[in-house]
Parts: structure tokens; sequence; C-alpha cells
């Protein structure tokens, strides 16, 4: 009895929850490569966190330097979800052929909401940026390709249309990440830990926008313009 109680131990630690943590740090790690920072930082010796609005995003990088680097912020936060999703389903998938991660077409589903839902914690705390990083819209989308073009159609979607009518940004932010937990519903799956996750990661990116949102209803908040305000860079 001790050895099989001993035997259902062993399981749950290496074969369940050794590979989840090894996701979620591999995948946070990823996330803590922020485009905004890492350029304005190192390349444009400017720290895009003193200025405007001080987040550590594409649209603040866009208002403050714009010109070809932007493009350098927008590469660096896409391929970083992509490989924080790539590693999770490669770690599950190759941990061993008889485990429940190999077995279960489901949980391949939960591992890559797993492993953005890391990566957006480390967009957004960096440990290697004094845990002040972005809002997490551009790896979100990203991750929403990833899981379902569907789902990221209904997303980026919504979000082009709202920005391009209204301008703002944080509107079509805030809608992208409210239609997160829906699209997982509609195209997806239902499954209760996928649904947890998506609805973790929508109330994450909500609360990022907590400011944003006020401002909006305050009739403060700023609109996109397609022209850098930063003289001189």
């Amino acid at each position: 009895m001790a050895g099989m109680e001993q035997e259902m131990l062993r399981f749950f630690l290496f074969d369940m929850v050794l590979p989840l943590l090894l996701v979620a740090v591999a995948a946070y790690l990823c996330g803590c490569f922020n485009g905004a920072v890492i350029v304005s930082k190192y390349i444009l010796r400017d720290d895009i966190r003193t200025h405007g609005s001080g987040n550590a995003g594409l649209t603040n990088f866009f208002r403050t330097f714009g010109g070809p680097l932007t493009f350098v912020v927008i590469l660096t936060d896409v391929l970083k979800a992509v490989v924080a999703v790539w590693v999770g389903v490669l770690t599950v998938q190759y941990w061993g052929g008889g485990t429940i991660w190999a077995q279960e077409e489901i949980a391949f589903e939960i591992v890559k909401y797993w492993s953005g839902l890391f990566c957006l914690l480390g967009h957004m705390f960096p440990c290697m940026f004094g845990f002040r990083g972005g809002k997490g819209i551009l790896s979100g989308g990203t991750v929403a390709f990833l899981l379902d073009w569907r789902l990221a159609l209904l997303a980026w979607g919504g979000f082009l249309l709202l920005t391009l009518l209204t301008r703002y940004v944080s509107l079509g932010s805030i809608y992208a990440a409210a239609s997160f937990p829906v699209g997982t519903w509609l195209f997806v799956s239902h499954d209760r830990m996928i649904m947890l996750l998506a609805l973790i990661i929508t109330a994450l990116i909500l609360w990022k926008h907590r400011a944003n949102f006020m401002r909006l209803i305050h009739g403060k908040e700023s609109k996109l313009t397609f022209h850098k305000k930063k003289e001189g860079v």
C-alpha cells in the first residue's frame, strides 16, 4: 500500500507538476524580453518607461520614438510569445510517452494557455527590468493566433475596428481582452481549466488597463497619432 502511495506521489510530482513548473519558468523568462524596453534602453539609450504613459509597450514606444525600430519591438514581442508556446508544447510532448501530457489532446491546449499566461506575466512584470513591463496586448494577440485563427480574428478584428474608428488603442485593447474568453468558449474548448486560464489572462490585461479605462470614462485618454512627439530622436 505504501509503495502504491509513493508511486502515485511520484506520478503527481514528476509527471504532472514538474512539467508545468518548467513550462511556467521558461514562458515567463521568454516574456521578460520586453521589446520596448530592450530597444529604447540598449539601442536608443533612452528608457521608454521615462516617457509618456511610462508603459513599456508598443503604443507608448510608437508615440515617443516612432521610426523603423517600432518594427523591432513588434518582432520581439511576437517572437517571444511564439517561442514560449512552442517550448511549452515541446516540453509536454517529449516529457514522456506514458504521461498524461503526451496522451491527452486537450492537454496540449491547456499547456498553450498556461504558456501564454506566464509569457504575459513575464511581459508585464519582467524580473530583469525591475518588474515594470507592458500591458500584454501584442504578445497576447500572438498567443491568440497560436490557439485558433478564429479566436484571433474575433480579438484582432474588433481591436483594429475600434482603434481605427475611435483612435483609442486602449479601447480596442480592452475589447480584445474581453473577447478572449468568449472566443475560447466558441472556438477552442469548453474545458474548465482552459476557461479558467482564459479568464485569468483577460483579468490580467484588463487590470493593466485600469488607468486607461478611467481616462476613457473621463474623456482624458490620448488618441493614436501617426507622428512621433519626441523631437531629435
